[in-house]
């Protein structure tokens, strides 16, 4: 695969679902906005915490849904759509952030599946419409975009390499990156039809776990020598921890919804295995190309990354997350068919929610991991932005040479320099498409000529 990265997705802009596709991903927006309406789960990890104020009744639907809409419209329209039309695979920031805003939005229990059926239907018949409108115009800026699949998936790579950077220092910074460099080379030259950055990835990830892991058994046992010094906590002092309490409600909130939580589990893990759906920005691409083993791996590895997140703010708040630990999305790409995919999404989702509490006192005596989930997050985070930046440019000259980098370039510095209205990450993949409608508006004026593919 690493000799063919640069070269289109072999389905990249192709949006035909199947009557079973499109049956699927209407039903999961339904389910999905029906559990954000009950606030047992959302997708937008920053809206998480404010659940427990609106489960609680100290603050109100209304002013819920706007946290919920500040905090995801950007991530839809500036990086989700784009994506979509981009790689031809669907992504959760398309389907999953419009489902946590509709839900919280319904007044009604009744009203939420229907507006997120609604929203699903939008999705599987207006974005083909779209990609033939966009297909057929002078400046074909879609197929463009698609000069970001090589900076996002060698870029993405790096990400274990800065997280180890971060938290150990620079020595074992540079122990990570000459690894990584090499097996990426390796990979590359034995086995060119395998996604180069994989066996990386995966070493790198082992290596911040192994560090993490080493540190906090040696502090453990220094705790230990010390504990042995020191008088034993009043037992009833640990038993009025208000944060305990907190957690174990929370957990027992969960946990009484299981059955749906099941539903929700088996829906998500068979829309993964129908291979229209990429669970993040590198997975999409790979899901387009068909290299599925891959994409499994690559969202395997980013699990690490938001687990402490995802169990902390959904024990802190009582709400989980629409695709709880991002375990399901893996184990769906390489599911054989949909019915085993459902019954494996339903049996994850179970362990996770049961394990909650459990997983939480584990971090909790497991501060080096945790910080590490912290660390990891931060450089998908850094890495993402910059190859999005970089392949967004790519496909701003792709389209529009000189010109197209300057109108991209620049709507891309407007938004630093207006204090980001749109979120970074997105605001890259936003100016794209609106370059591309400035450049097709020139080409109608006779401004401009489309550069020859």
């Amino acid at each position: 695969m690493s000799t063919i990265l640069a070269a289109a997705p072999a389905n990249a802009g192709s949006l035909d679902f199947s009557l079973a596709q499109q049956l699927t991903v209407i039903a999961l927006c339904a389910l999905t906005a029906f559990i954000s309406h009950l606030a047992l789960a959302v997708f937008n990890d920053g809206v998480r915490p404010f659940l427990l104020d609106f489960i609680q009744g100290r603050t109100t639907r209304s002013a819920t849904t706007a946290v919920s809409f500040g905090l995801s419209a950007g991530f839809i329209f500036g990086l989700g759509a784009p994506m979509a039309l981009s790689t031809g695979v669907l992504n959760p920031w398309l389907l999953f952030l419009p489902t946590d805003i509709l839900g919280l939005l319904s007044p009604k229990k009744w009203l939420a599946p229907i507006l997120g059926g609604a929203w699903g239907a939008v999705v599987v018949f207006g974005l083909n419409g779209a990609n033939d409108v966009a297909g057929d115009l002078p400046v074909d800026f879609l197929t463009a975009m698609q000069q970001m699949s090589t900076p996002i998936l060698f870029l993405f790579t790096l990400f274990p390499v800065l997280a180890i950077t971060k938290q150990f220092g620079r020595g074992w910074g540079a122990v990570a990156g000459v690894v990584e460099l090499a097996l990426v080379v390796l990979t590359m030259k034995v086995w060119p039809n395998m996604f180069a950055g994989a066996l990386a990835m995966a070493v790198g990830v082992l290596m911040l776990i192994a560090l993490a892991v080493s540190k906090d058994l040696k502090q453990r046992k220094l705790d230990k020598e010390a504990s042995a010094h020191t008088p034993p906590v009043d037992p009833a002092v640990a038993a009025d921890d208000p944060m305990a309490s907190l957690f174990s409600a929370s957990a027992a909130r969960l946990r009484r919804h299981l059955p749906l939580f099941m539903l929700l589990g088996a829906g998500v893990a068979v829309l993964a295995q129908s291979h229209i759906f990429g669970g993040g920005e590198a997975t999409s691409f790979l899901i387009a190309k068909g290299d599925y083993a891959e994409a499994a791996q690559v969202d395997f590895y980013r699990v690490f990354g938001f687990i402490p997140l995802i169990a902390t703010t959904a024990l802190a708040s009582g709400a989980y997350g629409i695709a709880g630990f991002t375990f399901v999305y893996p184990i769906g790409y390489l599911m054989p068919n949909p019915y085993v995919a459902a019954l494996a999404g339903a049996a994850v989702f179970a362990v996770e929610v049961l394990a909650l509490s459990y997983i939480g006192r584990l971090l909790g005596r497991l501060p080096t991991v945790r910080d590490s989930s912290e660390h990891l997050r931060s450089a998908i985070t850094d890495t993402l932005q910059l190859a999005i930046l970089f392949g967004s440019l790519m496909a701003a000259n792709a389209m529009g040479g000189g010109l197209g980098i300057l109108v991209v370039g620049g709507l891309y510095l407007l938004n630093e320099a207006m204090g980001r209205p749109v979120v970074r990450m997105a605001a890259a993949p936003a100016a794209v498409l609106v370059g591309g409608v400035v450049l097709n508006v020139l080409y109608w004026l006779d401004l401009f000529t489309p550069i020859k593919s």
